[in-house]
């Protein structure tokens, strides 16, 4: 009966995997197989839940950030993420104090903050540091002469 079990139990945290795209429930799947691979071999289920709970947490621990690594690789940033350490020019002078600014970012303007609660003057060409709701915070860019 308890092989039964963990075969149920394989079976769900196989489905679960393949409706997820971010390796969730692979580590499970694969302390249940050792599971069940016990009971089928004789084990009492005490022992079984054991190999289940360690295996389950040796693989989740020793393949997890192995398999992140090479299947997150090639993450590319979009929409708002995209935004942060672009370059942009200010159109609306920032001034944290009175809660006004504006930069323009492409051909969209965004409200702006300082990152270092300093004032920035209309015409200053600042990177974005973050993105927070509706609003980015900047730090002016250091023109180096010479």
């Amino acid at each position: 009966m308890d092989t039964v079990l963990w075969f149920a139990l394989l079976i769900v945290f196989v489905v679960a995997e393949a409706a997820t795209v971010g390796m969730v429930s692979v580590w499970f799947a694969l302390g249940a197989l050792c599971a069940m691979i016990s009971g089928l071999l004789g084990a009492k289920i005490w022992l079984q839940i054991v190999v289940f709970v360690a295996v389950s947490g040796v693989s989740l621990a020793a393949l997890r950030p192995i398999a992140k690594k090479y299947f997150n690789a090639k993450r590319i940033n979009t929409n708002v993420d995209a935004l942060v350490g672009r370059t942009c020019l200010v159109v609306v002078p920032i001034d944290n104090v009175n809660a006004c600014g504006q930069v323009k970012v492409g051909d969209v303007e965004w409200s702006a903050r300082s990152s270092k609660d300093e004032p920035i003057a209309a015409g200053t060409q600042v990177r974005i540091d973050r993105v927070e709701g509706v609003k980015v915070f900047v730090t002016p860019i250091e023109v180096k002469v010479g």
